[in-house]
């Protein structure tokens, strides 16, 4: 699975960093700062991780999955979503 999107610039690795909130972080930044999105930043952020995750899907070690989907919860956080 490729790390690179028309809409975003991703930081270099950013899905396979262990921390879920500097994976969050990362995907927020590059989603706040894109000017090619054509969605809002957190609709854009949170596509990017769930892409990357179906992608990636029976691949995925149980531990790498886990990170991403708490990545997902850190995202709301950051975004301050429900």
């Amino acid at each position: 699975m490729t790390e690179r999107s028309n809409a975003l610039d991703l930081e270099a690795n950013v899905f396979t960093l262990d921390d879920p909130a500097a994976i969050a972080r990362s995907l927020k930044r590059s989603a706040e700062a894109s000017d090619r999105r054509k969605a809002p930043p957190f609709r854009s952020a949170m596509s990017m991780l769930v892409f990357y995750i179906n992608r990636a899907g029976r691949g995925l070690s149980e531990k790498r999955r886990r990170v991403l989907e708490r990545a997902k919860d850190e995202l709301r956080r950051a975004f301050e979503r429900s």
